[in-house]
């Protein structure tokens, strides 16, 4: 093992020894049920909290990659010094095997580059096993794994799938370019020479946590394309979920939260629409996930533009308020966000904008959420308050470019992200 293998190792060898092995989350096959266990899954015997660091909801299912290698580019939000891995067959119909997987430190400022930085490359257990089955609509979480793992660096997440496992459990948007090797296990190689293929989708891989000395936990974004990042520039880690990361990354260590982004593009609060509601979705994209202390919620656009369109404003509060009563039964502190603009896009009519301020009003009105993110005020346009303001516009009068999205994470009051909830 290289020197700098060695000195991960020692660092958190005592902090992950006597680990539970695995933890089996059920999920119902197509929405994602209720968890087993969440937040312990490896919990340590040594001193030490385990956090969410990265998140991508399952959004859908696409083809399987039979005999590929599959390297995931995923970004942490905060560090620590071991690291597991969130693998996920929630929307598969098959079982899913895996011949290997591995993690690694992806090579600095090189976010389109499939090689590992040498003496970093580890092979992931499950139960003490390097391969596994994971039933169809289940998660496993890895075995803790000693690893140095720096804040806001690109880990490389590599699973090898011998056959055809059925349909595969992937996040569609991913704004990152990921790797394929598409002749054999290539899982442990560290130049990356086999990977001539990319994908702009993270397969099977839907969460990672890290080790840390403190416990001030983790915030999780629940939304659609707006929180998921469309509009932004792939490759650059500029979602407002990743500058509300860089935000938290400035304060004193204890302060410090993970933040875990379950956006899904085309999601809807009330229905199906790319992938499970949020509704259906909220046990295994929220309450699962490790160290949850605040929620932030950004939904409801896609159901009052969507087909068919919700035209009752009541209807989606009481969505809300029931998240919030799921989310405050595990302690978790929740921050609502107004919806915003829209005005300009194809999905825009009067009578849908009167439903998006009914709702809005209601939410600035309290009594909804624990606090408020006004995400409208921040930037719809004075002049004309049905339409985002032109800076923030990548051009299709609903998402946000790295301005808009920048304008977004920094209007949210850090103070409303600790605390219990009310």
């Amino acid at each position: 093992m290289a020197e700098v293998g060695r000195r991960d190792a020692c660092r958190a060898l005592t902090a992950v020894a006597g680990a539970l092995a695995l933890t089996m989350l059920g999920t119902a096959a197509a929405h994602g049920g209720p968890p087993a266990a969440p937040d312990r899954p490896g919990a340590p015997a040594a001193p030490g909290h385990w956090t969410g660091s990265w998140e991508a909801a399952a959004s859908g299912t696409a083809a399987p990659l039979p005999g590929a290698s599959i390297r995931n580019v995923v970004r942490t939000s905060v560090g620590g010094t071991a690291v597991r891995v969130r693998v996920s067959n929630r929307l598969g119909t098959l079982p899913l095997v895996l011949g290997a997987a591995t993690v690694a430190r992806q090579r600095p400022n090189a976010p389109k580059s499939p090689k590992a930085v040498s003496g970093t490359m580890r092979a992931l257990t499950f139960g003490g096993r390097k391969k596994i089955t994971v039933p169809a609509g289940r998660d496993v979480v890895s075995d803790p794994l000693p690893l140095n793992v720096p804040a806001a660096a690109n880990l490389l997440v590599t699973l090898h799938t011998p056959g055809d496992s059925g349909p595969a459990t992937y996040h569609r948007d991913a704004l990152q370019t990921n790797f394929l090797a598409l002749d054999g296990n290539r899982a442990a190689e560290v130049g990356g020479a086999g990977y001539r293929a990319t994908t702009t989708s993270w397969y099977y891989v839907t969460g990672v946590d890290v080790l840390r000395p403190q416990a001030p936990g983790s915030v999780v974004a629940l939304g659609d394309s707006l929180t998921d990042g469309s509009g932004s520039t792939p490759n650059a880690n500029r979602r407002w979920p990743d500058r509300l990361a860089e935000r938290l990354r400035a304060l004193p260590p204890g302060r410090r939260q993970g933040v875990l982004n379950a956006g899904v593009a085309g999601n809807r609060l009330l229905r199906e629409g790319r992938g499970p509601s949020a509704s259906a979705r909220f046990d295994a994209d929220v309450l699962s996930r490790t160290g949850v202390r605040t929620l932030i919620v950004l939904e409801g656009v896609n159901d009052i533009k969507g087909t068919p369109d919700q035209t009752d404003p009541a209807a989606l509060v009481a969505a809300y308020r029931e998240l919030v009563r799921r989310a405050h039964a595990r302690g978790i502190r929740v921050v609502g966000a107004t919806i915003t603009p829209f005005g300009g896009h194809g999905g825009h009519t009067a009578a849908r904008e009167r439903v998006r301020r009914a709702v809005n009003r209601l939410i600035r009105g309290g009594g909804v959420f624990d606090a408020v993110a006004d995400f409208d005020a921040v930037v719809r346009d004075p002049s004309r308050p049905d339409r985002l303001r032109a800076a923030y516009d990548p051009g299709d009068h609903l998402h946000f470019n790295d301005a808009g999205m920048r304008a977004l994470a920094d209007s949210i009051d850090l103070m409303d992200l600790a605390g219990p909830a009310r």
